[in-house]
């Protein structure tokens, strides 16, 4: 796995893990590609594989009759897909679809399973995890209920920049509207407003990020809530 170690950017959640029980995951995980727009794994479905992004990030999205997906939470290298097996729920509860192209480390179903059992300090991780994810999914539900979509972009656009490490990233306004489960017109509305404020550029489905402080401004309560669940629940380092 030297090629993993390599890479600029690694995932934190195995970074959090001791050194011996970090070594026996990686040795379990092969490198992948995560192409744009590939889907993952689908509701109801059992998990084959899971992923620990690396430089891409994944789209968690809910399903109506009639209706476009709805994005309810984001996994970069913050994270991981397949979390629910941590308790012994083998069952996709929601879309995964590749919305930003990058690396990943992949395992099996199996291969988790067996990593679970050995390690103590690996279920400790993910339980803290689930629970970010769990806050994550509540308050992206509140946040799609009472803020305007503005902040709500904001919001989302901040998101996929912290997992897109890079200042620019492709999101045209008809994936942004599905995204946010708003008309495409109110992105553009909102979009253009943010970009009049000088906080982004946007052309041609091209997003770069020019002010990270007015854009973290512009955003509602949501993002920081998040961010800080995380923060607090991983502030203590690794033992290694």
């Amino acid at each position: 796995m030297s090629s993993v170690h390599s890479l600029p950017v690694l995932n934190q959640l195995i970074e959090h893990l001791p050194r011996k029980y970090r070594h026996s995951l990686l040795q379990r995980c092969d490198l992948v590609n995560l192409e744009c727009g590939s889907i993952l794994c689908e509701r109801g479905q059992p998990f084959r594989h899971l992923y620990f992004p690396l430089t891409g990030f994944i789209s968690l999205v809910a399903l109506t009759d009639d209706h476009p997906p709805l994005e309810m939470g984001l996994i970069g290298n913050e994270g991981m897909l397949g979390g629910m097996l941590t308790l012994g729920v083998n069952r996709v509860p929601l879309r995964a679809v590749v919305q930003g192209a990058g690396t990943a480390l992949r395992m099996t179903a199996s291969q988790f399973r067996h990593e679970l059992r050995a390690s103590p300090a690996l279920l400790r991780t993910l339980n803290r995890y689930l629970y970010v994810q769990l806050t994550q999914l509540a308050q992206t539900a509140a946040c799609n209920r009472f803020h305007e979509v503005p902040a709500r972009l904001a919001r989302w656009l901040l998101m996929s920049h912290d997992r897109a490490h890079a200042e620019h990233f492709y999101l045209t306004h008809q994936f942004l509207a599905e995204m946010l489960g708003v008309q495409r017109s109110a992105v553009t509305i909102a979009a253009g407003a943010l970009q009049q404020q000088g906080l982004i550029h946007y052309s041609r489905g091209k997003i770069t990020v020019l002010s990270r402080s007015g854009l973290e401004s512009a955003a509602c309560e949501c993002y920081a809530a998040v961010n800080n669940d995380y923060a607090e629940l991983f502030a203590a380092p690794a033992v290694h």
